[in-house]
């Protein structure tokens, strides 16, 4: 006897199923077409550490999402800005304010980034004179670099939009150098971050007071390009957020720093349009 589907709706039942469970098991775009997808990473650290925090992140999105991808770490940050510029590559770890810069020419969509906002703050030493921002008219204020966002970018323009201030910046390479600078009065204050203060010693800290807080914006993002196809992108943000709700996971994520991933779209950073940021941005330096 032939059997049809009219005879037999349990074999047309199992042929729907046996049909839904391929589309599951289908691997995604990047698996079908061998496609390597380039993940760049801002150098906030050297390349070494950045190497070794930023492979098991890259690794374990690869198995949760069945996309191939290759880790780009840079030793210099020019040349992390101009490979960024040029739309080099399909996945980016970056400063919010580069997102914004390249909005219009290569159109980056953020996908994931910290729940705690990016703010910076202004120290002095804690028994020195300094005792608003006012008091730092004409002096000289040291910062981390000339692109750090929260260290330098909004501190910088919040003194002279908000605060009416002309100071002198002094670029020491990192944060924990702004704080003995503070410490040691070479400079009258120092540009940082709150968590990076937190992170130094409590002898350095002990001497350091905050005097003042930025206007704060949403934290680096993990973006992708828009050639990206939607899919490959939900699929990234997704794992990165199941990442995020695992003791493993969110050990490796620590280490980027973060505290807690959610889902971000451009129009949370498209509010630095109107900062006048691009007046105080140099081509060759970077940070948090």
């Amino acid at each position: 006897m032939r059997y049809t589907a009219t005879r037999c709706p349990c074999l047309l039942l199992f042929a729907a199923l046996f049909s839904a469970l391929l589309v599951l098991a289908a691997p995604t775009a990047s698996a079908e077409t061998g496609k390597i997808y380039r993940f760049g990473v801002v150098p906030q650290f050297e390349q070494r550490k950045l190497y070794a925090i930023w492979k098991p992140i890259v690794d374990d999105l690869s198995r949760r999402t069945g996309l191939t991808f290759e880790l780009v770490t840079t030793l210099k940050i020019q040349d992390f800005e101009n490979a960024f510029m040029r739309g080099d590559f399909d996945f980016v770890y970056v400063n919010p304010y580069h997102l914004v810069q390249v909005h219009d020419t290569q159109n980056y969509l953020p996908l994931v980034a910290d729940t705690t906002p990016l703010r910076g703050i202004l120290v002095v030493r804690k028994n020195g004179p300094i005792q608003t921002p006012a008091d730092l008219d004409g002096k000289t204020v040291a910062f981390p670099s000339a692109n750090a966002l929260g260290s330098s970018l909004l501190v910088r323009a919040d003194l002279e939009q908000v605060q009416h201030v002309k100071i002198t910046p002094l670029y020491v390479t990192t944060h924990s150098s702004v704080y003995l600078h503070v410490v040691k009065d070479m400079a009258a204050a120092g540009g940082g971050v709150e968590k990076t203060l937190q992170e130094q010693d409590e002898a350095i800290r002990a001497q350091l007071r905050v005097i003042y807080t930025t206007r704060a914006c949403p934290s680096h993002p993990i973006a992708a390009h828009a050639r990206v196809p939607k899919p490959d992108r939900e699929a990234v943000r997704k794992a990165l957020l199941a990442m995020d709700g695992t003791a493993k996971g969110r050990d490796l994520l620590d280490k980027i720093p973060t505290t807690k991933l959610a889902p971000v779209a451009y129009t949370d950073y498209a509010v630095m349009r109107k900062w006048g940021l691009e007046k105080y941005w140099q081509t060759t330096n970077e940070g948090k």
